[in-house]
């Protein structure tokens, strides 16, 4: 860990020198000589006097350095059946035309465009024009219900809409503009214009408030890039919280500066290689690894309209990693589960070159060791779990393939990243020793790239964020840090049930559960229990094909955990399940599903991706201990 260590300690030893040294990796108008403003502690800002525009980053300064024939943007749709790419020069052109369509509508600097758009490379074309232009954009994920949609206009107060007609889900066509024109009908703001994109899958209706995305692309002229101060804001992105007003995340100029830094010493990704990010632009992930930092680094990015299966098969993700040399494959651990339920030896995977495949990146929810050995001796590539938040918007914690890549410790996302210095502390924000649990925070300031404040709302960023313990980010999350210095995260610090004055983590039984051979997924959540507290309750999907009674699975799973965990575990009821309900991105909704369970009326997230899971699910959740009914 030699080389890690010390480019780790240089980051704490001297973080302001660190950064400005990693900010060399751009093109500035101004470079900054000032790494950190910390004139308003705890609300720090990363390159004060710096000025730069990151779509020319992004874009103009590779075809600028005679690299536009380069590859850029791939677009493989299975579900439209439709691939399409798009070199340096062609993309650029087609975000400089995009920008003069926003200008000719009203758009300046500092003005904020909503982007509610499925999985196409016009997306990433809105966000790289918003960005050339100075605006700043907010993209809300496609097909969020009218009312989400709306409370994301109200707070951002967009000038400008950009939507399609349509999304595609799996066999299923949304139409988006109905449930755009209901969002602009409930919110209290109106944007100025509408663009939208015409799909041929599904043209819709449209209204004076409208422009169709290509007769306005035949008209514009193309738009340069604006020079922004580093300090101001690139996007606003919201959390997908239940209740209340959602929070929306700002990114600044530090981002570009800390995405280009991974790119290379995390993702070992460089200047004509490809890498494959299945997430979706309306999440974090899709706007650092399939957006940003992909395009930051000159590389190829991949944009994958499908699923991981069903779209039409459980061997697509192979698929695209031979048809375009994919070097790096980032996705969930969600979806290499989905592919294991139906191909659980991995026969697919030989009929495609993989090659070209060095590395999987997962994220988004623990990775259980289960999944992470299947895919290990699946691929025989490293396969490297990275722990991170929307609001961190890089890893906090990875393996970095790039200066060396560490041993990997299933159950670990490994080891913090530069900049980010994590400490494990208890209830009252003392330290904990070397593999003791505890709440996860950051130490402050946090590195560029981090959210600096939340939209509009200084206070509730503090509030939110920082009040907790003195001086520290609080992620949410729990778990501990060994002697070696690996991260170990057991899962949001809600999912700590406490069980007859026992505090047990539901993640530790879901490892237990994974390993069993029958099944596919679980979730074990905390319940309500009139004289321990709480007891866990297990819900299991099994694999396809799978032969032996339920109940009998059932029992084997109940004693594994007692025999690992121990009584104090106190499962004894495992229900199996046809599927877990989950947001689109693939987590699971444990805390709905308590809710449920608890009777509390919790409101069901926006983000679900398939209702029917959740309510086929009630009456299993509802049931008193100990009943089959």
């Amino acid at each position: 860990m030699a080389r890690y260590r010390d480019v780790y300690e240089a980051s704490v030893a001297d973080p302001e020198r660190f950064w400005l040294d990693a900010a060399k990796a751009l093109d500035w108008h101004t470079y900054p000589t000032v790494a950190l403003d910390s004139d308003r502690a705890p609300l720090y800002r990363w390159f004060p006097d710096g000025k730069l525009n990151i779509c020319h980053n992004a874009l103009d300064r590779h075809v600028d350095a005679g690299h536009g024939d380069r590859t850029a943007l791939i677009y493989d749709s299975p579900v439209s059946d439709t691939q399409r790419t798009y070199t340096y020069a062609e993309l650029r052109t087609q975000v400089a035309l995009f920008a003069g369509v926003l200008t000719d509508l009203g758009v300046r600097r500092g003005d904020r465009v909503v982007i509610y758009m499925p999985m196409v490379p016009e997306a990433a074309i809105a966000m790289l024009a918003t960005a050339r232009l100075g605006a700043v954009h907010s993209v809300v994920f496609g097909g969020f219900a009218p009312k989400e949609l709306a409370a994301r206009i109200d707070d951002a107060e967009p000038r400008v809409i950009v939507s399609a007609s349509c999304g595609i889900e799996g066999d299923r066509i949304i139409a988006y503009k109905p449930l755009l024109d209901q969002a602009i009908e409930i919110a209290e703001h109106t944007p100025d214009h509408c663009v939208v994109l015409q799909r041929p899958q599904l043209r819709a209706t449209m209204t004076d408030r409208d422009t169709d995305w290509d007769q306005a692309m035949s008209i514009t002229f193309p738009a340069p890039c604006v020079t922004v101060k580093s300090i101001e804001p690139l996007y606003v992105l919201y959390t997908s919280g239940t209740t209340g007003k959602p929070k929306g995340v700002v990114r600044d100029g530090g981002y570009a500066v800390a995405l280009a830094w991974t790119m290379s010493n995390v993702f070992d990704i460089g200047p004509g290689e490809t890498m494959f990010t299945a997430s979706d632009v309306g999440w974090v992930v899709g706007h650092s690894y399939m957006v940003y930092g992909p395009l930051l680094a000159g590389a190829t990015t991949v944009i994958y309209e499908g699923k991981p299966v069903g779209t039409p098969d459980a061997a697509q993700f192979w698929r695209v990693v031979d048809n375009y040399q994919v070097k790096c494959l980032f996705t969930a651990p969600t979806a290499l589960r989905a592919i294991r339920k139906q191909d659980q030896h991995g026969t697919r995977t030989v009929e495609y070159d993989l090659t070209s495949l060095r590395y999987l990146f997962l994220a988004g929810e623990r990775l259980d060791s289960n999944t992470h050995r299947w895919a290990s001796e699946l691929l025989g590539i490293p396969v490297i779990d990275n722990w991170w938040q929307t609001e961190t918007g890089w890893p906090i914690a990875a393996n970095p393939a790039g200066i060396e890549l560490l041993p990997i410790k299933p159950g670990s996302p490994t080891v913090p990243m530069p900049g980010w210095s994590v400490h494990v502390l208890d209830t009252a924000g003392r330290p904990e020793p070397p593999g003791a649990e505890g709440s996860i925070a950051i130490k402050l300031p946090l590195p560029p790239g981090s959210l600096p404040t939340l939209w509009q709302n200084d206070e509730r960023f503090v509030e939110s964020y920082l009040s907790t313990y003195d001086g520290y980010y609080l992620t949410g999350d729990g778990g501990h840090v060994d002697a070696d210095g690996y991260v170990f995260i057991t899962g949001r610090t809600d999912d700590v049930i406490n069980v007859a004055g026992h505090r047990l983590s539901t993640a530790g039984m879901e490892e237990v559960i994974s390993a069993h051979p029958d099944v596919a997924e679980c979730a074990v959540i905390g319940i309500h229990d009139v004289l321990k507290g709480q007891i866990p309750r297990g819900l299991v999907v099994l694999k396809e094909g799978t032969a032996r009674a339920e109940q009998d699975v059932e029992a084997e799973l109940i004693q594994m955990v007692r025999n690992q965990i121990g009584a104090v575990a106190y499962l004894r009821d495992v229900a199996i399940v046809g599927a877990l309900p989950k947001t689109r991105s693939g987590k699971i909704l444990r805390k709905t599903m308590r809710g449920i369970a608890d009777g509390t009326g919790d409101p069901i997230p926006p983000t679900i991706d398939d209702i029917s899971v959740l309510e086929a699910l009630i009456p299993v959740l509802r049931r008193q201990k100990g009943s089959k009914q």
